[in-house]
């Protein structure tokens, strides 16, 4: 945004400023979890009574009748939470610090510091869009100050930015209000407008470039808020009241409509066997040609951006004889530019038997033109019947304390005679199978319990033999529940074999049944006559009433052999602290500092101080079209990220979803946005293995047609983006899907990596999967994983990179690390891609993620990290979040900022005899201060990698 004016003004000149589309377009069923201008009244200023105007903070309870403040976190007691400078810097500073004379600290506590402005109309704004509505009148009251070299007083305004689509921006002129220094100022005004443009931006400007703006509380209000409120929009914005018009039906049908089909209200159903669970009445949408049809209500201009809301309904099917089915909630939302996105909110598994309670969260990055909620998803002929539904601004919930875990025993083993030492005693057989003792297995204990166990006894050699099997379930068996602590990761390893007579590749699975849930504790698959060494890991975070650990797998009639079943929990500070030294190794480097251009006695002993600016190690997100639209979003990316990747929108489904109807707009945005910040992107993914997520349309080519759809895709991506993506996954998860190869031959995979590299011979060319790190999946184990890249390159592919994708549970570092250290013999570079971890602990996913960066910023085969999303209700896993939905930071996402500032070096201390000053420092960019009689030098440098000591030349005469 640019606009000229003098400092001292009571005119505005403003210039068009073109919005840029801001919502994603999708096929009506991709789902995804993803003015003019107006006068105004100037009030003259009255005296400091600011203490008035503190109104409670943040979101508003529609049940009062008090009027509603506008301005979410309007005394900045969460930070700068929905608050964002424009053009400039801004940071709260606490009580103690930075408050005008004449009040205390007490009477001020924290406020926000507009600093580093260069122009005046550079202040702190807020989106307020959907909290106004035409006609209304509101009244601004805001304590403001201003610090820093000026004279005389200095004019603070508030202002209104109009943004409309296909016309000029406007600004309205609220009020103004004269400050001096060190005193805190009253500003008051009012405005109104005939109509709402599609952007209303609120904000704080006016003193001169170099002064700083102070603010301690804005208060918008509506002049009648009974009015305001019976419009149900305007001065409603986010509260405990349920935002859905006639929720139980008790007003009939009024408020709901059909989508597609009819709707009818009954007080029963079936000859009286349906009947409400609660109230008098239900609806069903009936007559159903369609899984999208259902009942439906708009909630335009009830529901407001960047607020999380929580979705409760109560639900069942009927007729058809459907018995069960999926009811989905979702949200469709157009956008100012007519294009239609669809949100998936919460499904449920619903029955013809009992009513189902529907449960999940929604929230809007955009500033939508309309947004209905709807019921869909059975079968056609099937009712969808609803007996209420609840939409409510979301509580939040205060996280989990942390695990508090007496005696953990780390390192010991929790399975009973494990070396059989006093025979069977302790094991017992599931199924009917039989179990006995037999010698000659390893004495050594498996490589990664070794790394994680360190200096070890060794092993029994004695193992149990399982015989007589008729189920691949059947195997040794132990109770454990007893033994087992909530919160604790539990690493799994024992070394197994399998009997003669195979046919086959056989897996074998150490397995746990947590109140008969399968947990997978590590599978292997085996087709030689060796001893194979098996490891896992799990984590129980709910107490059960039952957990059996047990060994299956192998096909009916083949014989198991189990050797040193452990089972024991990790001490992953330990490891942490190994990894410590690790890093330093291979992601710092010696530097020294050659100081010249000054006279050497003249710059003996002065001090020098050197702070690193960014890490060069890439460390990446996900992101997606519609989270660029939320400025929180945004500002939490840029700063703490410097490589992206899309998450659906450069994949083929969603570039041409329908044969020739091309969608690159959402992809262009995300690039665009990407360019400006300086941040590297990677291309996720050209093809994708797996058939289930290939659209129906490439599915019905014959074999000619879809090899002459995969050479238009590979042009037409690789052209249109030609040097702009540094890396590119050619066709992901080939380990887990084969759409392509199946019906193009063998051939068909080197060929795409050939022709992209043809295409855009800067790319850097990955294959990616997952389940690679974590021991639990046989069918991309490191091993799998390099037959498979060396079958490739034999075939001529151009393969640049390793892809993890990193989707991992309850990780173990040795169990990590070891597949790191197998894959590594490759030589190529190996990126985490999609990054996650999950716990419904927010200190115990802090410590997951923990595990995994340093685990990856440890290895020297590793050069980069993409985290799969970081924002919640727009991640692909639950309890995987390290941002809240409306922009808290939790617990985890403390633990990532923690690393990475971790990861930068500084280091202060003064000049040597040489004219030199050395430090260690981790790769990046670098300022270095010296202060001198006259003036602050400042000069910055770059470390990269190296083996040998950098000696960085800075000339300080220029």
């Amino acid at each position: 945004m640019r606009r000229v004016f003098a400092c001292c003004f009571t005119t505005r000149v403003s210039n068009s400023n073109t919005r840029s589309n801001q919502n994603q377009t999708h096929t009506p069923h991709q789902h995804q979890r993803s003015g003019e201008t107006m006068e105004s009244q100037h009030v003259n200023n009255g005296n400091d009574n600011s203490s008035a105007l503190i109104a409670e903070h943040n979101k508003i309870n529609l049940s009062t009748s008090t009027a509603a403040n506008l301005i979410v976190n309007n005394d900045f007691s969460m930070g700068l939470h929905s608050w964002h400078p424009n053009c400039c810097h801004a940071f709260i500073a606490s009580a103690e610090s930075h408050y005008p004379e004449g009040t205390s600290a007490n009477s001020v506590g924290n406020h926000a510091v507009v600093t580093n402005r260069k122009e005046c109309w550079q202040g702190l704004e807020q989106d307020i869009t959907d909290k106004v509505s035409p006609g209304f009148t509101y009244l601004v009251s805001a304590s403001v100050g201003v610090s820093g070299p000026h004279q005389g007083s200095a004019d603070v305004l508030a202002t209104l930015k109009l943004e409309q689509r296909d016309s000029e921006t406007s600004y309205l002129f609220i009020g103004k209000t004269s400050v001096s220094k060190d005193k805190w100022e009253n500003l008051e005004g009012t405005f109104s407008l005939s109509a709402v443009p599609d952007r209303i931006v609120f904000y704080l400007e006016g003193p001169a470039p170099g002064v700083d703006l102070l603010i301690r509380s804005v208060v918008i209000t509506c002049s009648s808020p009974s009015e305001c409120e019976n419009k149900s929009i305007g001065c409603n914005i986010a509260g405990d009241e349920n935002i859905i018009v006639n929720p139980k039906f008790e007003d009939g049908l009024n408020n709901w409509s059909g989508r597609g089909c009819k709707i009818v209200l009954h007080d029963s159903m079936a000859d009286g066997k349906i009947v409400p669970l609660s109230g008098k009445v239900f609806a069903s949408a009936t007559e159903r040609t369609q899984s999208w049809n259902g009942i439906q209500q708009e909630i335009t201009g009830r529901v407001q951006r960047k607020f999380a809301y929580d979705v409760t309904a109560v639900v069942r099917i009927f007729g058809n004889n459907v018995t069960t089915a999926t009811v989905q909630a979702t949200l469709w939302v157009q956008t100012p530019n007519q294009r239609d996105q669809y949100i998936v909110i919460a499904n449920v598994q619903a029955t013809d038997k009992d009513w189902a309670q529907l449960h999940g969260k929604f929230l809007l990055n955009g500033s939508p033109t309309r947004v209905v909620i709807y019921m869909e998803g059975p079968p056609p002929g099937a009712d969808i019947l609803v007996n209420s539904l609840v939409v409510k601004h979301a509580e939040k919930i205060p996280p989990l304390p942390p695990p508090v875990i007496e005696n953990p025993a780390f390192g010991v083993n929790i399975i009973t005679n494990s070396e059989l030492s006093d025979g069977t005693n302790g094991w017992f057989p599931l199924g009917n199978c039989t179990l006995s003792v037999g010698t000659g297995s390893p004495h050594i204990l498996p490589p990664m319990a070794r790394d994680s166990l360190g200096p070890h006894e060794p092993l029994s050699g004695r193992y149990i033999l399982v015989t007589n099997r008729t189920q691949t379930w059947m195997g040794p068996a132990q109770i454990i529940t007893e033994k087992l602590k909530l919160f604790l990761t539990y690493q799994v390893s024992a070394w197994v074999h399998i009997g003669s007579g195979t046919t086959g590749p056989q897996n074998v699975n150490v397995a746990l049944s947590v109140d008969n849930q399968w947990v997978n504790g590590g599978q292997v698959e085996i087709n030689d006559d060796r001893w194979h060494e098996i490891g896992g890991s799990f984590r129980i975070e709910k107490q059960p009433s039952k957990v059996m650990v047990y060994v299956q797998g192998p096909a009916s009639g083949i014989d198991v052999m189990v050797a040193g079943l452990q089972i024991f929990p990790v001490d992953r500070e330990a490891r942490f602290r190994q990894l410590r030294r690790q890093t330093d190794k291979i992601r710092k480097r010696d530097v020294v500092l050659k100081l010249s251009g000054l006279d050497c006695s003249s710059i003996l002993g002065t001090f020098v101080k050197v702070k690193q600016t960014q890490n060069s190690f890439p460390i990446g997100s996900c992101i997606n079209r519609s989270q660029i639209d939320n400025e929180d979003f945004v500002n939490f990316f840029t700063k703490y990220f410097n490589w992206a990747v899309f998450g659906n929108e450069l994949k083929w489904y969603w570039t041409e979803s329908q044969q020739g109807n091309f969608n690159y707009k959402d992809a262009d945005d995300m690039l665009d946005l990407c360019l400006r910040h300086n941040i590297e992107t990677r291309g996720h993914c050209i093809f994708w293995e797996v058939q289930a997520t290939v659209q129906p349309w490439i599915q019905s080519l014959s074999k000619n047609d879809l090899m002459t759809a995969v050479q238009n895709r590979l042009t037409g991506l690789l052209t249109r983006y030609k040097g702009k993506f540094r890396h590119y996954d050619v066709n992901n998860e080939m380990l887990h899907g084969s759409f392509y190869q199946d019906r193009l031959g063998k051939d068909i995979r080197a060929y795409m990596f050939k022709t992209a590299h043809q295409l855009d011979p800067s790319a850097t060319l990955f294959v990616n999967d997952y389940h690679v790190e974590d021991g639990g999946d046989p069918r991309s184990s490191p091993e799998k994983y390099i037959e498979h890249i060396l079958d490739l390159q034999e075939q001529g592919a151009p393969v640049g990179g390793i892809g993890i994708q990193g989707h991992i549970d309850s990780p173990v570092g040795p169990i990590v690390c070891s597949a790191l250290d197998k894959l590594g013999i490759l030589g190529l570079p190996i990126w985490f891609t999609e990054l996650d971890v999950s716990s419904i602990n927010e200190y115990v996913r802090g410590e997951d993620l923990e595990v995994m960066l340093r685990e990856a910023f440890a290895h020297p085969a590793v050069e980069g990290i993409m985290l799969w999303g970081f924002w919640e209700l727009f991640m692909s896993r639950d309890s995987a979040h390290l941002v809240n939905a409306e922009g808290d930071i939790n617990k985890a996402g403390k633990k990532f900022l923690n690393l990475k500032q971790e990861w930068l070096s500084h280091a202060e201390g003064h000049v040597d005899e040489q004219g030199e000053f050395a430090f260690r420092g981790f790769h990046g960019t670098y300022t270095m201060e010296i202060p001198t009689l006259h003036k602050k030098i400042v000069k910055t440098f770059v470390v990269d990698k190296g083996e040998s000591p950098l000696v960085v030349t800075i000339d300080l005469s220029s």
